[in-house]
């Protein structure tokens, strides 16, 4: 089916007449998958949060904080940008922006894939416990503090205290980076994470970037057991 069939027959709600919480409820109400279009959001906040359905719902334009939640099993576009917390806690599913994101993208995301077109701000993938964060443009400070699990790919510059206080997640930035936070460092970019970063970029339809071009940061794991060496670290 072609996607201007899909808009054609989704079901639209108008938010200049309908409640957010009526959206919401009628989006979990649903018996089965549907396809659905948000018209007027207006910036409104906790718009698609907390489905469980795998759902296909377009936003025609600027949504507020925590659009789409603790998805599960949904696909979200928003045509427009975000405010603080997109996609956070996500279990599963994919979250598209298409313009830029607020602070703490994706925060606490715990699977599916969330997809920034423009910039992410400060503290984007947060406390990351196993999702996939693809942003086209830059992020912000503090990105992928205390990152878990799962994998950011950023492919323009990353801000400072990039992976502060990381775990086992894996971040690739194809630009500059302000600065490392602690126990962050870089690693060898070996054939699997360049074929990682490729697979990547083509979920998230990002053609002329080349994988290669990436560089890898992990956590030199000097922080998993405390020493008093590193007590200005913690």
């Amino acid at each position: 089916m072609a996607a201007t069939d899909a808009i054609r027959e989704a079901v639209s709600v108008d938010l200049a007449t309908v409640t957010v919480r009526a959206l919401n409820q009628r989006l979990h109400d649903a018996s089965a998958p549907g396809s659905f279009r948000v018209l007027n959001p207006g910036g409104q906040h906790s718009i698609a949060a907390g489905l469980d359905a795998a759902h296909a719902v377009e936003i025609d334009g600027h949504v507020g904080y925590y659009c789409a939640g603790m998805n599960q099993h949904a696909t979200v576009r928003i045509a427009g940008n975000c405010g603080v917390g997109v996609a956070e806690n996500m279990m599963s599913g994919t979250v598209v922006v298409e313009g830029s994101a607020s602070q703490s993208a994706a925060a606490t995301a715990r699977g599916g894939l969330l997809i920034v077109h423009g910039d992410a701000s400060a503290r984007c993938a947060i406390s990351l416990k196993g999702a996939d964060v693809v942003v086209r443009g830059s992020v912000g400070h503090m990105s992928a503090f205390m990152a878990q699990r799962g994998n950011l790919v950023v492919c323009g510059d990353a801000g400072d205290a990039l992976g502060d206080s990381l775990y086992e997640a894996r971040l690739y930035v194809r630009g500059s980076v302000a600065a490392l936070g602690a126990d962050c460092v870089e690693k060898e970019m070996l054939p699997e994470h360049i074929a990682q970063v490729r697979e990547l970029l083509e979920r998230s339809d990002i053609a002329g970037v080349l994988p290669e071009d990436f560089r890898r940061y992990g956590s030199a794991r000097r922080l998993y057991n405390f020493h008093v060496d590193n007590l200005g670290s913690y």
